[in-house]
């Protein structure tokens, strides 16, 4: 073994996920102050963590499926080029549990895999994706996990010539679950009573949704339309000024709530926001089992609070 102890993590996603884990990924840090620590994830996490504290190292995993034999194989020559001390698997998934196998030498290993750290309480299934990390964590020995933080991940966003008073949208998701989505519609009506009150509207989200924020900013058009044009450090930066944020289940609500802006992000029954919801002070879950169900006047009643009306201008 090298003088220097090695610490691999695995934490390939989803967005949510990863900034849900920068908590935990924190905590290991600490632990092991003086270690070379890896981290093994799927594009394009590779990108956002680069400029965390938190590793000496990124590797991007292919994900290669069981019937690629050259790519398995490249898979296994990267897991034992370090000599790993031990594995701390956020992941938990099938996928990555079964990378314990590829190891000559076995590490110790934080995650499903039967051992000394092995984290098979019953109710870990059902527990918030923050309390389970945690309870992994403290079975190997590591028993200060504190919260999210991205305070590393900064950008200049003067490009976007933003209003001191915005709110931001995020009116999209996963493409094949748009039973996660609260109705287009809606969202025009809520942009345009932001606007009425001087607050700008500003719209986040992809190629994907490109339809959708278009027709947002067709029913308001004083809205600032941001499609494909934010990384993940933007996004940070957009909610540390935001007024608030109004949001489906999707990976980006993560990303800004962490920030502390206040945010209100909308569930259907496709998700229970008890398991995998942004957490904060500032953090408020609307549900209903449909989503056209949940009305404007409840969403903006719960984001008024935020809106600082009484200092407007």
């Amino acid at each position: 073994m090298s003088a220097q102890e090695h610490i691999l993590v695995i934490k390939h996603g989803a967005l949510g996920d990863i900034v849900l884990a920068t908590g935990p990924m924190t905590a290991i840090r600490a632990h092991h102050p003086q270690a070379h620590i890896t981290l093994l994830t799927a594009k394009p996490y590779d990108t956002l963590l680069k400029s965390s504290p938190y590793f000496d190292e990124i590797w991007v995993d292919a994900k290669p499926k069981v019937w690629q034999f050259a790519a398995l194989q490249k898979l296994r020559r990267l897991l034992n080029s370090r000599p790993f001390l031990r594995v701390y698997d956020l992941q938990t998934s099938q996928r990555s549990t079964s990378y314990y196998q590829l190891f000559r030498h076995k590490p110790q290993w934080s995650g499903l895999v039967p051992g000394e750290f092995v984290h098979d309480t019953p109710h870990r299934t059902q527990s918030h994706t923050l309390d389970r990390e945690r309870e992994q964590l403290n079975l190997a020995g590591i028993h200060d996990v504190p919260g999210p933080d991205v305070s590393w991940l900064t950008s200049d966003i003067s490009r976007f010539s933003l209003p001191e008073r915005y709110v931001v949208l995020i009116p999209g998701g996963s493409a094949h679950r748009p039973e996660k989505r609260w109705p287009q519609a809606h969202y025009a009506e809520l942009a345009v009573r932001l606007q009425s009150l001087g607050i700008t509207p500003v719209l986040i989200g992809t190629d994907a949704e490109a339809r959708e924020l278009s027709a947002i900013q067709a029913a308001c058009p004083e809205a600032i339309n941001l499609c494909s044009q934010t990384s993940f450090a933007d996004l940070a930066e957009l909610g540390r000024g935001a007024l608030a944020c109004v949001g489906n289940d999707t990976g980006p609500m993560h990303l800004v709530a962490v920030t502390q802006c206040p945010s209100v992000v909308l569930f259907s029954r496709a998700s229970n926001p008890a398991m995998c919801a942004p957490r904060g002070e500032k953090v408020t879950a609307l549900q209903r089992d449909a989503l056209e169900q949940l009305s404007v006047d409840e969403v903006f009643s719960t984001l008024k609070p935020w809106l600082r009306l009484d200092r407007a201008a």
